[in-house]
């Protein structure tokens, strides 16, 4: 529960005056800082005036198994208590850290038994790159070190994570690693010409993943990154039978594949891991993070194939180490909490229970179509993107200057109800233990949200009264 005691102006200054926040809008910021959260309770989070909102984001991507639970801050706590930090540096280790590996490379799929710790899904991506490059060198190929990844793929936010993200908007302003990094298209069904079939599109992108090897040349190419559904580029869902298609491609010219599962991870589509369970592949490495803990404390995860640590744990030479990690690696308190997360997950039979009520949540999401600037609704279970468009037929987007997504998005949280807003798109991604009420009550408020944001655009001129119709 949140402090009574703590005036909530002070901290809202506070916060104004020092805090840089990630993807910070200073052209609003400036003027009306944040939204101060100060308690929560399973789906719903409460501001500092002790209003109330169904989260229906999960914190971001990640408050799987609801806010506040009791058991895991008891564990948190137990582990506090025990030994709060130790190094992992060499061979010393503890105890969650042992357990929660060993968990990770049970639930993994294939032979994908060995795990490296970090702080979160940037630097699990970080370290994937690192111990590719590190790979390919031991075997004597040191020249194989590109990286491909899509346009509107989202990979992090740390320098090299940055650079494999895809996401033009993102990369405003920042310098990104031009050389090691190229990209292929996004696979948007949505987007592809009217006349062309999901299969033809499919082998186009396909196609075009296999050219770009052939023109970097194969003994060039480390590796391909790809989330099994594209999150922050706007929950883009590949055609069937893409993800396999394009892992045939990578083991016909020896380039890894990464399969970044940091949001899709620990339940968000019913499975603990998406990449064979949902999608039929069995990548060289998966990266992990946000669920694994559901976001109780920082923590992530690089989990490789036998094949790739049978080369990585060869010594180079007399003395030498692998000289990679971090000081908080395998940090006890978080792997204590990630060992309790999946123990909560796994007796709640929270998967099973994403592949009921998240069907009825994909369902209801997929109603909002009707609505005359729904372009689009696409994702799974728990994890839906809405599109919004100026014209159903020619897919043109509304005027950037609308800020559709915004507007949508303030107006939930006017009633009750926190959705992601991206450009023209908006994002859920709730906790895993939304009710049936719950999913009622998500889907009402933002049809009445989208309504609203339409009588909006229609009296400043953003919308026509035909397009609104």
């Amino acid at each position: 529960m949140s402090d009574n005691n703590i005036d909530m102006n002070t901290v809202w200054q506070q916060d104004k005056d020092h805090y840089i926040h990630p993807w910070t809008d200073f052209s609003t910021f400036k003027e009306s800082g944040s939204m101060v959260l100060a308690d929560s309770d399973n789906v719903h989070v409460k501001d500092g005036d002790g209003n109330s909102y169904l989260d229906g984001i999960g914190g971001l991507w990640c408050v799987n198994i609801g806010y506040a639970r009791e058991e895991m801050a008891q564990a948190i706590a137990d582990q506090v208590r025990q030994i709060p930090y130790y190094s992992c540096f060499g061979h010393h280790t503890t105890v969650p850290a042992a357990q929660l590996a060993a968990k990770l490379a049970e639930l993994a799929p294939g032979n994908l038994n060995h795990v490296f710790y970090g702080c979160g899904g940037s630097v699990a991506n970080d370290t994937a790159v690192r111990m590719i490059h590190f790979y390919f060198n031991q075997l004597g190929k040191k020249t194989k070190k590109k990286i491909i990844s899509r346009i509107d793929g989202y990979h992090g936010s740390t320098y090299m994570a940055m650079s494999i993200t895809g996401v033009k908007f993102d990369h405003i302003g920042f310098d990104i690693e031009e050389q090691l990094v190229h990209h292929i298209s996004c696979p948007n069904p949505y987007r592809r010409p009217d006349e062309q079939s999901l299969e033809a599109f499919c082998d186009e992108k396909v196609q075009e993943l296999e050219d770009k090897i052939l023109e970097l040349g194969p003994d060039n190419v480390a590796a391909f990154f790809a989330e099994p559904i594209l999150g922050a580029g706007g929950v883009i869902v590949p055609p069937e039978g893409y993800h396999q298609k394009t892992l045939a491609v990578c083991r016909k010219y020896g380039v890894l594949y990464v399969s970044d599962e940091v949001v899709t991870a620990f339940g968000r589509l019913g499975h603990m891991f998406a990449s064979e369970d949902e999608f039929g592949i069995v990548p060289d490495i998966i990266t992990c993070a946000k669920g694994l803990t559901s976001g109780y404390l920082p923590l992530g995860a690089t989990i490789i194939s036998e094949d790739m640590y049978e080369v990585i744990s060869k010594p180079q030479a007399d003395g030498a180490l692998f000289t990679h990690g971090f000081t908080y690696s395998g940090h006890p308190v978080s792997c204590a909490a990630g060992v309790k997360n999946i123990e909560i997950m796994e007796r709640e039979n929270l998967c099973g229970h994403v592949k009921d009520m998240g069907a009825y949540f994909e369902e209801q999401v997929k109603s909002l179509i009707d609505l005359p600037i729904v372009g689009d609704v696409r994702g799974r279970k728990f994890m839906m993107c809405i599109e919004n468009v100026a014209n159903k037929e020619t897919k043109e987007l509304i005027n950037p200057d609308a800020k559709v997504g915004n507007r949508i998005a303030d107006h939930c949280q006017k009633r009750g109800l926190i959705v992601r807003p991206l450009a023209h798109m908006n994002v859920l991604s709730p906790p895993l233990t939304l009710s049936k009420e719950n999913v009622d009550f998500l889907v009402a408020t933002l049809r009445e949200s989208i309504e609203a944001t339409m009588a909006d655009l229609q009296n400043e001129g953003f919308l026509t009264a035909e397009a609104a119709a």
